[in-house]
Parts: C-alpha cells; sequence; structure tokens
C-alpha cells in the first residue's frame, strides 16, 4: 500500500520538514520508543530502526498510539523547548499536551491580546467570517449578526447537500455518549468533526498558540479551535457526511469514514493552510 496516499502523517527526514522561523513546527511518530543517549533524544521504532530526533529545532512531538516514552527523555525535550502531544493515529484525536516551562509564548501573547480586548476581538472575529463570506460586507456586522448569519448559512448547506446526494436529513443530533443512537449522516459528521478538531488542536499547539483562547466560540473546551474548523467543515466533514451515506446504503462503514477523511486532508493541504489562515486572521507577519 502507497502509505503516502493513505496518512496524513508520513515518516519524514529532516530536510523534508516544513520550517517555521528557527524551528520544525511538529514531527509524528507512533509504534516506538523515545529514550536517551548520550544526552540526545533517540527513536526506536517497531521494526528496531534508531533515529536520532533534533529535538532543540523541533516545536513539538506528537506520540501516536504504540509509544512509550522515558522520564530522561522528557527532561532533556523539556530542556530544549520541545513539546509533547499525546494523540490518536495521525493526530485524529488530541488527548493531552505536556507544554515546557520556558516555552516561547509569544504568538500566545499576541493571541490573548486580541482577544481581550473588545474591538480587537470582534476584528478577528469578522475577519474569520469573511472567509466564509467572500461576497458580503461584514465590516459593520456585530459578533451577533454574523453569528446568525453562520446558522442560516449551515442550515441551508445541510439542505443543499441533502438535495445533491439525495440523502434524507432531520437536522442535525447528538448525544454525548450515544454515538450510536444516530443516524449514518449525524455518525459521519461527528466522527469527522471530532478528527478535525483533533488535528487543529495539534496543529495549533505546535504553531505556539493557545486552542483556548477565542474570538467567536466561548465557554467551550476549545474555543479557538473551533473558530478555526468552521473553516473547513463544508468539505471535510458536512460535504463528506453527506456523500457517505448515499455510498454506504445504510451500513455504516468506520474504516471508509477515516479514509475517505485522510484522503480529503491530504486534498486540502489542511495542515500546509492552518499555519497561514492563522496568520492571515490574527494579522501576523
Amino acid at each position: 500500500m502507497d502509505t503516502k496516499k493513505t496518512r496524513l502523517f508520513i515518516k519524514v527526514e529532516r530536510n523534508s520538514l516544513p520550517q517555521i522561523a528557527d524551528k520544525y513546527p511538529f514531527i509524528y511518530l507512533e509504534r516506538g520508543r523515545l529514550e536517551i543517549d548520550d544526552s540526545s533524544v533517540k527513536w526506536i521504532d517497531s521494526e528496531a530502526n534508531l533515529v536520532r530526533l533534533p529535538v532543540a529545532t523541533i516545536h513539538t512531538v506528537l506520540l501516536g498510539p504504540g509509544t512509550s516514552i522515558t522520564h530522561e527523555a522528557v527532561k532533556v525535550m523539556t530542556a530544549s523547548n520541545c513539546t509533547i502531544c499525546w494523540v490518536g493515529e495521525d493526530s485524529l484525536l488530541f488527548y493531552a499536551v505536556g507544554q515546557c516551562p520556558t516555552a516561547d509564548t509569544r504568538n500566545m501573547q499576541k493571541q490573548i491580546q486580541l482577544a481581550s480586548i473588545p474591538s480587537k476581538r470582534l476584528e478577528v472575529a469578522r475577519k474569520l467570517f469573511s472567509f466564509r463570506f467572500p461576497e458580503v460586507d461584514v465590516s459593520t456586522k456585530t459578533l451577533q449578526q454574523l453569528m446568525g448569519m453562520e446558522g442560516q448559512r449551515v442550515r441551508a448547506l445541510y439542505e443543499e447537500k441533502a438535495n445533491q446526494y439525495n440523502v434524507g436529513w432531520k437536522g442535525r443530533s447528538y448525544v454525548p455518549g450515544k454515538f450510536e443512537m444516530g443516524d449514518d449522516t449525524n455518525k459521519i459528521l461527528t466522527a469527522s468533526n471530532a478528527a478535525l478538531y483533533g488535528i487543529l488542536t495539534s496543529a495549533i499547539i505546535s504553531l505556539g498558540f493557545s486552542p483556548h483562547v477565542g474570538f467567536v466560540h466561548s465557554g467551550s473546551p476549545l474555543p479557538f479551535v473551533y473558530d478555526l474548523a468552521d473553516l473547513y467543515k463544508e468539505n471535510l466533514c458536512v460535504d463528506l457526511a453527506f456523500s457517505l451515506t448515499y455510498k454506504m446504503c445504510g451500513l455504516y462503514n468506520r474504516a471508509l469514514v477515516a479514509e475517505t477523511f485522510r484522503t480529503r486532508v491530504i486534498e486540502s493541504d489542511l495542515l500546509g493552510n492552518v499555519s497561514k489562515d492563522i496568520k492571515k486572521i490574527l494579522g501576523l507577519k
């Protein structure tokens, strides 16, 4: 199987990592062990291959399924200001993060500054909505007006996709902890949304921002993640859900959902666009 077509995070070499400023944003590892050898961090994979990691030049290490890490490795990575995240396969789920006490907080400071000043927060919110309403002048809209426009847009989008794929639709419905109670379309929406949130949380932390400081959403666990997710949901989640509902003919296929979602994420270059979009939205150089 060609892993480049089926994986979001593939095995990378140092010279192929995307670089931001003086650090590479992240590297994803799974099924192996991180430990120390002569004060350097080494990665031993499931086939006993050994790779020394330049943790001083990596902002974040994403640890996927089947990984273990020694206490000494955590100490060395902390000294190098390398953040550690524990994630699901391909970072489709985000579990926890260990951040360094001396990590660079410049991006987070800028984010908090913009969010704490009402006029600046509204300005950023308008930029977020301008991505979704390019034909509308949002410069004078209040946040309440923008959220009302978004609600109408999403409801219309659901109806449009239902008609396009000839799928019955009774509305968005999800009961936490009772995934199986939903119809196929709602199941796919729930699963793809969770996967999108996992990827965005990893990317936001890797870039030095906080997933907890939002501009449109508030009072929720990951408001900035939800702010950004709305930019990408139409293709990655909504269209995916209705198109697969039609294909599955009443038999929910988890593997097909995961595979199709991965393909769309790769084709849309989500990981490459997130950094650019955040900079545009927050007005960063």
